[in-house]
């Protein structure tokens, strides 16, 4: 059943395009009982293959701002690592309802950028020109660091958070900014996987039901994209993103 249920699950995400690893934690720890600790380990670890792909294709398109993305990705592994170390500390029903928090949040962020990009841009204008010299490597460390920190301990990918941050404070453009945000994840989910792992967190059945379910579903689900009308894919890549963090507050 688990697998059946990744399997479905990859199909919607490839269909509309988004990480699910916020769907993946509530299905896992309400659905099957699985620990808090562990689906935020098993999320996290399935992400680093579920991104590399991803993040290698922007890379030979060139939709990458490599310095940037490297800056951000390098601090981001730092943080994530301390960030699944933090939350081997919490307990769980904090955790759950923490983790439930944040994503709520991720889907307000997502939200705002593909409903409200007029309000986004009025009061977070991006800034004019890629963030260069000292201050990249400065607030680029800060802002990795916390953007891996918030990743790895409640085990979500934060591409809202990072695509904001990339736009907003390092003046990269929209297009980069995704395939910019996808190296970044990267690192990202291999150090607070590996964070995981070693805590002992990670069930590596669970992982690899839940990987291979998920890669076979996506890739069947990505060929139904162009069918379905854009509004109806905007709907559901900020509901399918809320309801995660919906359930795990409600459910968990």
């Amino acid at each position: 059943m688990l697998f059946v249920s990744m399997l479905i699950m990859g199909m919607i995400i490839g269909f509309i395009g988004i990480g699910g690893a916020g769907i993946t934690i509530a299905l896992l720890t309400v659905g099957f009982g699985v620990p808090i600790h562990t689906a935020l380990a098993v999320a996290l670890s399935a992400m680093v293959f579920t991104t590399m792909s991803g993040a290698l294709s922007h890379f030979k398109e060139g939709n990458v701002i490599p310095k940037t993305g490297a800056v951000l990705g390098i601090s981001g592994m730092v943080g994530a690592f301390m960030g699944a170390n933090i939350s081997n500390i919490i307990p769980s029903d904090i955790l759950g309802k923490m983790s439930g928090s944040i994503m709520v949040l991720s889907a307000v962020l997502l939200y705002t950028k593909v409903y409200q990009p007029q309000w986004l841009n009025k009061h977070f204008p991006p800034r004019a020109g890629l963030l260069d010299g000292h201050k990249l490597y400065i607030y680029g460390s800060i802002a990795g660091c916390v953007n891996g920190l918030i990743s790895g301990a409640f085990g979500i990918g934060a591409a809202a958070f990072i695509q904001l941050t990339l736009m907003i404070i390092f003046g990269v453009p929209v297009l980069y900014a995704i395939g910019t945000c996808m190296m970044v994840i990267l690192p990202i989910s291999i150090a607070g996987g590996l964070g995981y792992f070693l805590n002992g967190q990670l069930d590596l059945w669970i992982f690899i039901q839940t990987l291979v379910g998920q890669a076979v579903g996506a890739y069947l689900g990505a060929k139904l994209t162009r069918l379905a009308p854009r509004p109806i894919l905007k709907f559901f890549m900020v509901a399918m993103s809320a309801s995660g963090g919906l359930v795990m507050l409600l459910l968990y």
